[in-house]
């Protein structure tokens, strides 16, 4: 018998799955089927790849080598199907955390003419799973800095950091320290918070903060689901809250953090599944965006400016000394004087 993509896909999926049984249900197999399949597969390679207990199954020494090839074969072949039905038949689908606006799928249509831009809202987590299976093209996904408890991302994913964003405190506009132009801890202690849910992207960047807080237990008035809901009880409750700068919105204010942490924003996608030039046009496309959107935040644009060595991937997009910039992202940009 010759190996095929469809056995590597059963390797994979008994692999992921630890037993016969729930491997034969996730394949939607009879399980003695799925077993004589398994010896076939293992005849084929020449040895056993899996030691079969009351417990489950685990991979022999053979099956710790192979196994990783053919789930990579697999993976490799879902990427083929994956572009044939997507950029191939002109769409890309693109998922974005927290909320999407109207505004980014419209300059990623503008720098892509030749697909059909298709846009998602989902928790960065599903959004890997649906790169991985296929469904989305891409995913632009909120990795925090130097962070514990932050889910590593997964490895056999393509990766380009589109910017490195600080993680802010977000104030309501009459508060006092809502005029400083940074905050410490020590003035981060004695606040009312109001924090994200267990199991959110953000929540471990909260706990990683607090834990560092002279005041170890501040009050904490509500746990949020998302940064909207969040940046509402900060207005209306009064409450303080953690937030990168285009997360927060324009009825709170923001300052920055003395110690600051960062949050990457990554784009992601299968290897070979995007056409390097689609791929170059859609990294363009969304830190010209995140320029234009950081821009109509006052605060966090003249901060940008201040320090463009904070923002090394933005080089292209942030004004260099005695560049002119546009007031407005549709104007054209006029040629440096001298």
């Amino acid at each position: 018998m010759h190996l095929e993509i469809r056995h590597a896909r059963v390797v994979m999926t008994l692999a992921e799955a630890g037993s016969i049984s729930k491997a034969a249900a996730k394949l939607s197999l009879p399980q003695p089927s799925l077993t004589a399949q398994l010896r076939r597969i293992e005849k084929a390679v020449g040895g056993d790849l899996f030691v079969r207990s009351a417990f489950g199954i685990t991979p022999t020494p053979l099956g710790e080598r192979l196994i990783p090839m053919l789930a990579d074969l697999a993976t490799r072949a879902d990427a083929v199907v994956a572009e044939a039905s997507s950029l191939a038949s002109g769409i890309l689908r693109f998922g974005n955390a927290e909320w999407t606006p109207v505004t980014l799928r419209r300059a990623l249509q503008a720098s892509l003419p030749s697909v059909e831009v298709q846009t998602v809202t989902l928790d960065p987590a599903l959004s890997i799973e649906a790169v991985n299976r296929g469904e989305l093209t891409a995913a632009l996904i909120p990795s925090p800095e130097a962070v514990d408890g932050v889910r590593p991302l997964d490895p056999s994913l393509a990766k380009e950091i589109i910017v490195r964003e600080p993680i802010w405190l977000a104030l309501p506009r009459d508060h006092a320290l809502s005029r400083r132009t940074t905050v410490s801890r020590r003035h981060m202690a004695a606040l009312s918070w109001v924090h994200h849910v267990q199991g959110h992207w953000f929540h471990p960047v909260e706990e990683h903060l607090f834990r560092k807080l002279d005041h170890p237990t501040p009050e904490v008035l509500h746990y949020a689901g998302g940064h909207a809901e969040a940046m509402a009880w900060v207005r209306d409750a009064g409450a303080a809250a953690l937030a990168t700068p285009t997360g927060s919105t324009a009825d709170v204010s923001l300052v920055a953090i003395t110690e600051p942490l960062r949050s990457r924003l990554l784009l992601v996608w299968r290897p070979g599944s995007i056409h390097p030039n689609t791929l170059r046009q859609l990294i363009d496309a969304l830190r010209r965006y995140y320029c234009d959107y950081a821009r109509t935040i006052p605060r966090y644009w003249n901060w940008m400016t201040e320090r463009p060595t904070d923002f090394p991937e933005l080089a292209n997009f942030l004004p260099r000394p005695g560049r002119w910039w546009p007031r407005d992202p549709s104007e054209t940009e006029a040629p440096a004087s001298g």
